[in-house]
């Protein structure tokens, strides 16, 4: 057998070990190929995103390229250790130490250029699936499959330089040890696991105090919060797999009536020390999987926008006109041309609006400009939204909401004067049903009564006010469109409108094209989760044996062994994922600030899918690992 005979031989021996990271990688190298075919697309720029589209996959490329350098590291690490014994046999029977070197350095190339090949051919197989998805959330008529040579050149040269640094960097991690260390491989003697009180109370302090700021977030605070909780939640995750987990796992060992418990002794005892080996691994598949978990559902939450957009904008069609505006009468022509052409019924609503400056007392409202309704207006304006219709009495006035954005409070509560008025209004309260969408920014509005209206004088020149109630709205899409053809660009000083089925249109597909360039990376992430998990477990599977081989010795029965497996395999596969849902749901609660709709739903979605991959992946592995434990039991 020749040199490059024992490495082709290495790697197929090894083969159960490497799967899951060959696999990774392949998955690695097809998401970063096809993002690439879709790059290079000539067709790409000319749907109306295409450019942001192009720009979100660049980011998803070096995003993904940046994870699969590391995530390849790590995992040429984990290999190293679990054949620790394997390269000492060579160097006792005559490898020297620069051809152990490079028999490592052949193996992962190998395995390296192996999956670069199989992702490379799984993208081109999928390839034309990808480029049909994004043609239809870019609303592009049709993206031909192309295979751009440089796609091909980008793939390849970067995955081929990834491979051969990581490979380079694998000698180094062998050159380090010392004979009697590879020889002895991982079987040392471990010593009891020891825990720090103080590290383990940190733990818990950083995430109550992360879980807190998140959970009571607000849109004013989010942003400076932001960074510290992540580090906190970070630093106190660290702690909890190191300090806080062997501290109440010891706890648990001096409850004697728990611990002696059938085979809870076996499973507590051989927890303590796989969750000190684990912890890293822990912590890193936690974090990778809460990134996974809060990139996915961030954007799956931000669809409910669009459902927001009917909140803020309750009239389908709203028209806003000046005294100036000589062609209000030919856009409103239009606008019902449009509505009847498409076979939707609509409820026309005019009013007219003015303006003044209020000053409060009690409140930072001084000086500031707000759009006045009357009574009648407002109530117009509710009647067909299904609004409460509100009373407002002489010298008494009601701030109403314009934006789902707009919290009530406390200040808007007291006198109003208005400029110009003599007499002084007392706000009677808040009304947070939208009625009146803002406009130019106008945010603050004002209802008082039919009198006190009348006798308002405007501090702008009078607008009205145009609302087309459609109860189909998300099919008005184009009657925007329509008017913009046939208007002139210099009017828009004297008049706007606001199109609600194009606004929602648009904002969906700038969400889609985003959660379509996040879900693939999302997935890679999950993916490299698992991958880690599979890693550790048959980096221990050859002692594995041995113990349980031991242990049936002295009366385990297979009952007793499926036990003490499923729960040892549901605590590796479960405890990370658990903390990153537990960290994903806090994450999503300070982001449930941006919303006045509920996420709730669709996070829940988000996370439950995960959640069944990984009961899935469990089960897979269970099965797998049982058959090699009971064959090496039955075989010893």
């Amino acid at each position: 057998m020749n040199f490059r005979q024992l490495v082709i031989k290495n790697v197929f021996r090894n083969k159960r070990t490497y799967a899951a990271y060959f696999l990774s990688s392949a998955f690695s190298v097809s998401v970063f190929f096809v993002y690439s075919l879709f790059i290079f697309h000539p067709d790409v720029k000319s749907g109306v995103n295409g450019g942001i589209a192009i720009q979100g996959m660049k980011a998803a490329e070096y995003i993904i390229y940046v994870f699969s350098f590391f995530f390849v590291l790590y995992s040429v690490s984990a290999f190293l250790k679990s054949r620790k014994k394997e390269f000492g046999i060579f160097i006792m029977t005559g490898m020297s130490r620069r051809q152990l070197n490079t028999m490592v350095f052949l193996e992962n190339m190998l395995i390296g250029i192996a999956s670069l090949i199989a992702g490379i051919l799984v993208g081109i197989v999928f390839g034309k699936l990808f480029l049909m998805m994004g043609a239809n959330i870019l609303e592009i008529d049709y993206l031909s499959f192309q295979l751009p040579s440089r796609s091909l050149t980008l793939t390849i040269g970067s995955f081929m330089i990834l491979f051969f640094i990581i490979s380079l960097f694998t000698s180094l991690f062998v050159r380090t040890n010392k004979l009697i260390d590879l020889f002895q491989g991982s079987q040392k003697p471990k010593k009891e696991p020891k825990s720090s009180i103080l590290l383990s109370l940190l733990a818990a302090v950083l995430l109550s105090g992360g879980y807190y700021l998140a959970a009571t977030s607000t849109v004013l605070t989010i942003g400076f919060r932001f960074f510290p909780v992540i580090i906190m939640v970070i630093i106190g995750t660290y702690f909890l797999y190191t300090q806080l987990s062997i501290f109440l796992l010891k706890i648990v060992k001096k409850n004697k009536v728990f611990y002696w418990n059938k085979t809870n002794v076996i499973v507590i005892s051989d927890l303590v020390y796989r969750m000190k080996d684990n912890a890293r691994m822990f912590f890193l598949v936690t974090v990778v999987s809460t990134t996974s978990f809060c990139a996915v559902g961030t954007l799956v939450s931000f669809t409910v926008t669009g459902d927001e957009y009917h909140l803020n904008y309750p009239y389908a069609v709203s028209y806003y006109s000046t005294a100036q505006n000589q062609e209000k009468a030919k856009h409103l022509n239009i606008i019902e041309q449009d509505l009847e052409k498409q076979g939707l019924a609509y409820k026309k609503n005019e009013i007219v609006l003015k303006k003044a400056v209020i000053h409060m007392k009690n409140g930072n409202k001084n000086g500031q400009t707000v759009t006045v309704l009357s009574e009648k207006n407002f109530n117009k304006l509710a009647r067909p939204l299904h609004v409460k219709p509100i009373q407002v009495s002489n010298r008494n006035a009601y701030f109403v909401q314009s934006s789902s954005m707009m919290q009530g409070n406390d200040e808007k509560k007291g006198n109003i004067e208005i400029e110009g008025q003599t007499s002084t209004l007392r706000s009677r309260g808040y009304v947070k049903k939208i009625v009146l969408p803002a406009y130019q920014n106008d945010y603050l509005q004002l209802v008082v009564s039919n009198d006190t209206y009348d006798k308002l004088a405007s501090s702008a020149p009078l607008r009205t006010y145009t609302g087309y109630y459609v109860k189909d709205w998300k099919h008005t899409k184009g009657i925007g469109a329509a008017i913009e053809k046939q208007l002139d660009p210099m009017s828009k000083a004297s008049f706007n409108y606001v199109s609600l089925g194009d606004a929602y249109a648009q904002t969906m597909q700038l969400y889609k094209m985003m959660l379509f360039v996040v879900l693939l990376v999302g997935c890679v992430f999950f993916i490299a989760a698992g991958s880690f998990l599979y890693f550790r477990l048959y980096t221990d599977l050859e002692y594995d044996k041995r113990q349980y081989a031991t242990i049936s010795r002295v009366g385990l029965t297979v009952k007793e062994l499926n036990k003490i497996i499923t729960t040892q395999l549901s605590l590796l596969f479960f405890i990370p994922i658990i903390i990153a849902v537990i960290h994903s749901v806090f994450a999503f609660m300070a982001l449930q600030s941006f919303f006045s709709l509920s996420i709730a739903g669709r996070t829940g979605i988000v996370l439950g899918a995960f959640a069944l991959f990984q009961i899935i992946y469990f089960l897979i592995i269970r099965s797998r690992y049982l058959f090699h434990i009971k064959k090496g039991i039955f075989t010893a």
